[in-house]
């Protein structure tokens, strides 16, 4: 019998292809659960960035990120259930992974502050002092490759 963590997938695509499953869990984390106004949740760089779904074996989404552009990875959100099992990890290597592919040198994001030691786990380090975001303190992390 094969391990929750190998019978799991990551697709990256567009928000075309992904954009319903992303929008489920976004909702569900940053608006249900941090009360993130919902107006603020989406924006009109969805259609630019390339995005990350992970899908439990079966075939439920259960975490979600995006790379934009510029090379900012963002809206980086796992439903509940799974947090603490490498789902954030799975979405953030495939984000970097891409970006690496198209030849960025680094990738740069705005962590939640509690998620700071998740980041740097995956050498990321983080400048500047704290802002707020949404009503939630935030701190710029970067990686270099």
């Amino acid at each position: 019998m094969e391990s929750g963590a190998a019978q799991r997938r990551t697709l990256t695509g567009s928000w075309a292809a992904l954009g319903a499953d992303a929008v489920r869990i976004r909702f569900e984390v940053f608006v249900q659960e941090q009360q993130v106004p919902p107006q603020e949740e989406l924006d009109d760089r969805d259609a630019q960035c390339l995005h990350a779904v992970v899908y439990d074996a079966d075939g439920q989404p259960i975490g979600t990120g995006r790379l934009l552009p510029d090379g900012h990875i963002g809206r980086m959100a796992v439903r509940r259930p799974w947090r603490g099992q490498g789902v954030g990890s799975l979405l953030l290597t495939a984000l970097m992974e891409a970006a690496r592919r198209r030849g960025d040198t680094e990738v740069v994001l705005d962590a939640q502050l509690h998620a700071r030691p998740f980041y740097a786990r995956h050498g990321f380090v983080e400048e500047g002092g704290t802002f707020m975001d949404a009503g939630i303190a935030h701190r710029v992390m970067r990686r270099r490759f």
